[in-house]
Parts: C-alpha cells; structure tokens; sequence
C-alpha cells in the first residue's frame, strides 16, 4: 500500500534506523521511500481472516504467519515491503527481528489505490525472492481471489478463485472456502473494476 516518495536516495540503512522510531510505515525501493496509507476496515478484516486461518494451519509446523507489520526484504531489488500478510518456512528466517528475506506466500489486499502497482511493480519485485511460490491478491469488494504460482519452468500462472470456490495455496496445501476471507465484510453484488492484467507472466 504505497503512496508517493518522501526523500530520494537515502541508504538502506539509513532508512532501517528512521524506521524504527517513525509512527507510520513506509516502503523502501532501492533508495526512495514511500509512506504507506492506512487501511480502511474492509482491508483490515480481510487480512486478519486470513491472518487467523493460516496461524491455524501451520501450527506446530516449521512455518511462521506475520501480517502487515513485519517487513519483507528483497535483497536483489535494494527494497523492504510490508505485504499484508505472508508465510515463511525458511530456517534462515529464523531469528530475523525485524524483517523475513524467504517468503514462500505473499498476500495483499488490493485497493483502488495501489492494485494496478501489486499486480504489477511491486510484483515483479516479489518475483526476484527465490523462495517465493505464490503471490495472492484478494478483491476487496466481491469474492474474488488471484493467485500468481510459480510452476516448475519459473512461469507464474494466474489461477482464479471466485465465490463458492475452494481457495488453493499449495504452497503450504492450505485449502479453504472463500467466503472465510470475507466474514463479517460487507459485498458488493456485482464483480469489482480492480485491474486483473496478466494470466501467465515470465520471470
């Protein structure tokens, strides 16, 4: 959930000390940061369903859930995102306080904001985690999931999930109804305009 660039060209580090005493979050990308917009009750109750189930899921597992304040870092892009929610099962993430670097799971609630820049920056940014299986994007408005998964040639394909449908995450062979993300969220009947743009999108 980015919103425009504060200060240009600071260091990683430099970014990672402010941060630590800033009342608001922001997103760093290879020298610009960018403050992030609150979320409104809708985004909130979808990430905390969602946050919910999977903590059920996979515990006693080697697998960890962290949602919206835990910090994502992608070495290659110079860059640290906070998705929603996301899974790692990495024994190297074990002992990072302050930020995960293998994801298997990314999840971000769209908003009309910022869903053409998930499906598509900040996509290709998650794209260059090597640990990362599956990218998810929930439609706040209708149940309407995507699900980005990398198949065995490095292709992310696009699989779609919509109301009555059983939500896949094989990543970490999660497996529920879709209407559970929505509980308690108020829909609209007819299917949102958010950005779908890519089935299939090279690595």
């Amino acid at each position: 959930m980015s919103n425009t660039a504060e200060r240009l060209n600071i260091t990683a580090d430099e970014y990672l000390q402010a941060e630590k005493h800033s009342p608001i979050k922001h997103e760093y990308v290879a020298g610009e940061v960018f403050a992030m917009a609150g979320a409104n009750e809708t985004h909130v109750t979808i990430a905390g369903n969602l946050f919910s189930l999977l903590r059920s899921h996979v515990r006693g597992s080697p697998c960890r859930v962290f949602i919206s304040d835990m910090k994502v870092h992608v070495d290659t892009a110079d860059s640290f995102f906070y998705p929603d929610v996301f899974v790692t099962c990495d024994a190297r993430d074990i002992g990072e306080m302050l930020m995960k670097r293998h994801p298997n799971l990314i999840i971000e609630v769209l908003s009309k904001s910022t869903a053409a820049y998930d499906y598509s920056a900040k996509f290709g940014y998650y794209q260059q985690l090597e640990s990362l299986q599956e990218y998810v994007l929930i439609k706040p408005e209708c149940m309407a999931v995507d699900v980005f998964r990398r198949d065995a040639e490095e292709q992310w394909v696009l699989y779609s999930f919509n109301a009555g449908d059983e939500l896949i995450f094989t990543s970490i062979d999660f497996h529920c109804a879709i209407a559970d993300l929505y509980e308690d969220v108020p829909l609209k009947s007819s299917a949102t305009t958010l950005p779908n743009e890519n089935a299939k999108t090279d690595n």
